[in-house]
């Protein structure tokens, strides 16, 4: 029995140094793949280069994982993914951009690098808000299993023993099918962080995501500072370098980043000010607290049945409002 104990802990490092190596590899062929933009567009304007990347990354991120599960049929590491890109950012950084940076900019840079690297670290090992029979603080136990929960089609939800009368933030409990949990204050799980978003860790989950575009911007400057060192954006017509292409494309791929995760962290904000979840946003036909049944108004044959936060008092009492003009 210790044996095979040993043997699968073996297998799952396998497993896991795999995926590792799948996904430096395809970071590696990524960022190679952006420098193709400076290299055979450099004379296009600057917004142009900007959307041939974004339509390129999705191309290459869409076929090539394509082509890694169907043909090549490896899994890759998504947490890794996101390290190293880090990682080769922060070398091109040391290697090429270093040069022209002030002091100032570059220690900047390097510790908002450490500051990803270990939150990183923190958030892929952290407890979400794992709940399980004997750590339910609820009237009612947990009655269903993970495995009863695999053998059915339909998620089961753990009642909400949270009252709508001032409710706090990340108190509701919710099931992840990916990690086989049920969750306090789950908001999603986060592939790119190997984990769910819960009660426990949603804070270091913002602070996060304001590390990675403080660290995106702050690379962007430093970027900028080498381009206009070097003159790269002023010589469209000569043949850039590796390093040249490299750089230009790392700055495209920046903005690109930016420019999603200032909407992901606005859509975050608003959640934490409406106090709702992303899970109950998308599912909340799931969610018998926020349907609202709207009785038939004259000439239908049904009841409507509507969206309503219980959890935001705001939102709860603009809705009856409306209800009560309609009656």
């Amino acid at each position: 029995m210790v044996e095979t104990q040993d043997q699968r802990k073996h297998l799952s490092q396998s497993k896991s140094i795999g995926r590792c190596i799948v996904s430096c590899i395809f970071v590696f062929l990524t960022q190679l793949v952006l420098t193709l933009v400076p290299r055979f567009f450099s004379a296009s304007s600057f917004l142009t280069q900007l959307a041939f990347s974004a339509l390129l990354l999705l191309l290459f991120l869409g076929f090539g994982g394509w082509c890694r599960r169907r043909l090549l049929q490896v899994r890759a590491s998504a947490p890794a993914f996101v390290f190293f890109n880090i990682l080769f950012i922060w070398g091109f950084y040391v290697s090429v951009i270093r040069q022209a940076v002030p002091l100032l900019n570059d220690a900047v840079f390097s510790g908002e690098v450490v500051f990803l690297v270990i939150g990183l670290y923190s958030i892929l090992t952290s407890d979400p808000g794992i709940v399980t029979n004997g750590s339910a603080s609820s009237d009612q136990p947990l009655n269903s299993s993970v495995s009863q929960v695999d053998n059915h089609d339909e998620e089961l939800e753990l009642p909400c023993h949270e009252s709508t009368e001032g409710s706090g933030l990340g108190t509701r409990v919710r099931y992840c099918r990916t990690c086989k949990a049920y969750i306090k204050g789950l908001d999603h799980h986060c592939p790119a962080f190997g984990n769910c978003i819960g009660q426990n860790n949603h804070l270091l989950f913002l602070i996060l995501l304001f590390g990675f575009i403080s660290t995106e911007a702050s690379y962007l400057v430093c970027a900028s500072l080498f381009a206009a060192k070097s003159g790269i954006l002023d010589r469209p017509s000569m043949e850039p370098t590796l390093s040249e292409n490299l750089a230009v494309s790392t700055i495209l791929f920046m903005i690109l980043q930016l420019v999603w995760q200032v909407v992901f962290v606005i859509w975050h904000i608003y959640c934490v000010c409406v106090n709702i979840r992303t899970d109950e946003w998308i599912k909340w036909k799931k969610y018998p607290e926020f349907q609202l049944l709207v009785q038939p108004q004259p000439g239908q044959s049904f009841a409507n049945i509507r969206f309503r936060n219980p959890y935001d008092k705001g939102i709860l009492q603009n809705v009856e409002e409306f209800l009560a003009l309609r009656a």
